[in-house]
C-alpha cells in the first residue's frame, strides 16, 4: 500500500513538473511594411498561464545565415532561461535582412517590423508588460548588429539593448554578406548610417542600457572593442565583457545566460522605481 501511495505521489510530482515546462509558440506574424508573413518563435515562462502575471519581455535576433528557429534549436536551455527569468523571449525571422530598413529593396523593412509591428503584436497577443522599461533586444552577430541598432534609433520602444559577437561596423565588411543588396552601393557615408559604431556619434546612447560580448578569439572583436571605446570617450554607462571563445554556439550559448540576468536586473530596477 505504501509503495503503491508513493509511486501516486510521485507520478504527480512528474505530471506537475511537465506542466510547468516553458512553452514554445510557433506562427506567423503579419508586416504591413514588407506585404508579407515573417515566422517567428515566442518562448513563455512556465507559470505563464498563472492568472494576472504579465511580462517583460526580450526579444533575441539571430546571425546572418540564420532564421527565427535557429535560438530555440541550437540552445534548447532558452526555455529554463524563460522561466529562470520570468520572461518572454521572442525571437523573429530577419531573413539576411541586417535588421534594418532597406532603401532598395521594400521587401527587407526588418527595422519597421521588429521596433514596431512585431512589438505591437506582441503586446495585443500575449501577457507582456507593454512599456519599454519591461522590453529588451539582443542578438548574435547580425543581431548584434540589429540589437544595438534598433535599441539605439527606438529608445521610445525598448529600455535595454545587447549584442554578443555584433557586427557592430559595416564599413569594414561592405563587400560581404548581401549588405550591398540592402544599401544599394559602397559610398562610405552610407555605409556609417547604418553602422551602430558611427551611430553613437549622431544619436545619444543615454537613456538605454547597454550591455555587449565578445569572444577574444572572435573575428568581430575589434569592433566591439572600439565602441567600448567610443562610449568610455562619452561617458556613457555601459556593461562590455570579453570571454574566451569564437564566432561559435557554444560561445553564444553561454553569453544568453547574462545577458538575459543583465535585462532581469533593469526590469526589476525599472519596477522597484515605481513603488
Amino acid at each position: 500500500m505504501k509503495k503503491c501511495f508513493s509511486t501516486i505521489i510521485l507520478f504527480l510530482i512528474v505530471l506537475m513538473s511537465v506542466g510547468q515546462q516553458a512553452a514554445v509558440d510557433t506562427m506567423t506574424v503579419y508586416s504591413q511594411s514588407m506585404q508579407r508573413d515573417i515566422k517567428t518563435v515566442v518562448i513563455k515562462p512556465a507559470n505563464y498561464k498563472k492568472k494576472g502575471n504579465r511580462y517583460p519581455v526580450v526579444y533575441l535576433l539571430h546571425g546572418y545565415g540564420g532564421g527565427y528557429a535557429n535560438w530555440i534549436t541550437r540552445v534548447p536551455a532558452l526555455k529554463d532561461h524563460a522561466t529562470t527569468y520570468n520572461v518572454i523571449i521572442v525571437c523573429p525571422n530577419g531573413e539576411n535582412g541586417w535588421y534594418i530598413n532597406s532603401p532598395v529593396n521594400k521587401a527587407s523593412q526588418y527595422e519597421n517590423f521588429v521596433s514596431k509591428e512585431l512589438v505591437n503584436f506582441i503586446d495585443s497577443n500575449y501577457n507582456s508588460i507593454p512599456s519599454k522599461e519591461q522590453r529588451a533586444i539582443t542578438g548574435l552577430s547580425m543581431g548584434g548588429h540589429g540589437g544595438l541598432m534598433i535599441g539605439i534609433r527606438h529608445k521610445d520602444k525598448f529600455g535595454a539593448a545587447g549584442s554578443m559577437s555584433g557586427a557592430l561596423d559595416l564599413t569594414g565588411i561592405v563587400s560581404k554578406y548581401d549588405i550591398t543588396k540592402l544599401i544599394g552601393d559602397t559610398i562610405q557615408f552610407k555605409w556609417r548610417d547604418y553602422s551602430v559604431l558611427h551611430l553613437a556619434d549622431s544619436i545619444s546612447t543615454k537613456g538605454i542600457k547597454l550591455i555587449f560580448d565578445c569572444g577574444v578569439n572572435d573575428f568581430l572583436i575589434q569592433s566591439s572593442r572600439d565602441l567600448h571605446a567610443k562610449l568610455n570617450e562619452q561617458k556613457v554607462p555601459h556593461d562590455y565583457i570579453e570571454r574566451p571563445g569564437a564566432h561559435t554556439w557554444p560561445y553564444w550559448s553561454n553569453a544568453i545566460g547574462y545577458q538575459l540576468l543583465f535585462f532581469r536586473k533593469f526590469f526589476d530596477e525599472a519596477d522597484a522605481k515605481k513603488l
